[in-house]
């Protein structure tokens, strides 16, 4: 009779060490995942409540930040990557696993966290959140992932440029390809180009404050802020850049109204629709599309100086009391009204200069939105453009003869830009408006790379700048 070895002793049950800068990081990535969030509205809630109860430092919010947005931005390419490690369809994988493994996969392959770290780090949060069965899962996956580096990876899973352009870019720059497709189509150029487009898509974009004039200056918020901490704007006389890890929160100015958060973009489009060449009277300014308030702030301001007015119109009650808090303290006249700029209730031939920053699909955020990227789709555009054309021709009907009316969007797609304007001048799919052209590049000393107008597009690789669109039609008749 065969004595049977003896049994191991069973190892004691260990539980799972809970790291709070991935478990918030993962939180975040369900958020935008279930609730079509946006990571920079569900980030600083989590943030503020992670450091009131004490459980982080800054650097413990940095290192969430950056495993968020990281996370987003290259979602695309890590999905690739993780499809060749796994025996199923990602579809089939459960949303919250392929949040935790693409997670482990930005920290193996887009930071400097060691190999070892990543993976543990990532098998213990998978522990915490999803259990121990399938924290075996995402530790085989990950261990995969951890024989290559993010070079090597991209060879294997993205296809030949020379094979498929579009599907090659769309895989090693994390873009879906029909935005690769549309913003090669709006840059115009050859492949250095749009690979330099996708990039700083892919960048942590710097924060810039506006000084709103008459309220603050640049001088007065580049003394709060110091040499280390703030430097000029590139292109806007208001503008001023914060350094890495600036807190705009935390500066007198920007707490009392009189400067503001605005991508230096925004601030150049808002500029050159106050200072467009205008014959006549220069009293009364409209913004058509106030919402959230950064151009309404502005231009208020601009126009308090000349001693003109401005109505800021928004159609979402939610967002015309952003408005209202951005205005506050306003020295000029102003209000702030909800309306739709569709079915407007002022009087047409009202106002001499008239601001209208249609909704769009946000393609030119990509840098501060990157969930954005995966969340649109080609049809979108399609329900986009009744209204912006619509608003487009209020807008020139709410401008008197001679007046200015600037038509804006934060996207470089050609369908949201020069087509919409073009449609309208030329009667398509309504009356058509009697406005013409007005150089917009002028309006904008010293930048460089405008195009060949009259229209402007700004760019991301070429200005530092959101992808800003401004076409600026005088009214003939």
């Amino acid at each position: 009779m065969n004595e049977q070895a003896p049994r191991r002793p069973a190892k004691p049950y260990r539980r799972p060490k809970k790291d709070p800068v991935r478990i918030l990081a993962f939180e975040a990535l369900r958020a935008v995942d279930e609730r079509d969030a946006y990571a920079n509205l569900v980030l600083p809630p989590l943030l503020r409540k992670a450091r009131e109860k004490g459980d982080f430092e800054t650097r413990d919010a940095a290192l969430a930040t950056e495993l968020v947005y990281g996370t987003l931005r290259r979602q695309g390419t890590y999905d690739a990557i993780i499809s060749a490690c796994v025996d199923r369809p990602l579809r089939e994988v459960d949303p919250p696993v392929l949040d935790v493994l693409a997670l482990g996969a930005h920290q193996l392959l887009g930071t400097r966290i060691p190999t070892h770290a990543a993976v543990s780090a990532s098998v213990e949060l998978a522990r915490v959140v999803l259990g121990d069965g399938r924290a075996r899962f995402v530790n085989a996956v990950l261990r995969k992932i951890s024989r290559d580096d993010l070079d090597t990876w991209l060879e294997r899973v993205a296809p030949p440029y020379d094979e498929d352009a579009e599907d090659h870019l769309a895989v090693v720059h994390s873009h879906p390809r029909w935005v690769v497709s549309a913003l090669w189509d709006a840059l115009g150029g050859g492949r250095a180009g749009i690979e330099d487009l996708l990039e700083a898509d892919n960048e942590r974009p710097e924060v810039t404050l506006v000084a709103r004039p008459g309220r603050s200056t640049t001088d007065e918020l580049l003394d709060v802020l110091g040499e280390e901490s703030g430097l000029p704007g590139r292109w806007s006389p208001y503008a001023v850049r914060l350094a890495e890890g600036g807190e705009p929160g935390a500066i007198d100015a920007v707490r009392d109204g009189r400067a503001g958060v605005q991508d230096e973009g925004s601030q150049l489009v808002a500029v050159a629709v106050a200072n467009a060449p205008l014959d006549g009277s220069d009293t009364r300014w409209l913004d058509g599309c106030a919402g959230p308030g950064g151009k309404a702030a502005l231009m208020a301001a601009l126009a308090a100086g000349r001693g003109a007015s401005l109505l800021a119109a928004e159609k979402q009650p939610h967002r015309a009391r952003l408005v209202e808090r951005a205005l506050a303290g306003n020295p000029g006249p102003y209000q702030v009204i909800t309306a739709d700029g569709t079915r407007p209730p002022w009087v047409p031939g009202s106002f001499d200069r008239v601001l209208v920053d249609v909704p769009c699909s946000g393609l030119g955020a990509l840098r501060r939105r990157p969930e954005a990227r995966w969340r649109r789709r080609p049809e979108d555009l399609e329900s986009f453009a009744p209204l912006q054309r619509s608003l487009l021709r209020e807008a020139l009907s709410a401008v008197r003869v001679g007046g200015v009316v600037g038509y804006a969007t934060c996207s470089p797609h050609l369908a949201e830009t020069r087509v919409v304007v073009e449609d309208v001048l030329k009667g398509r799919g309504g009356p058509a408006a009697e406005a013409e052209w007005i150089d917009a590049r002028p309006l904008m000393p010293g930048v460089p790379a405008l195009g060949d107008g009259p229209d402007v597009q700004l760019w991301p690789h070429l200005h530092g700048t959101d992808a800003m669109y401004l076409a600026l039609l005088r009214r003939t008749a």
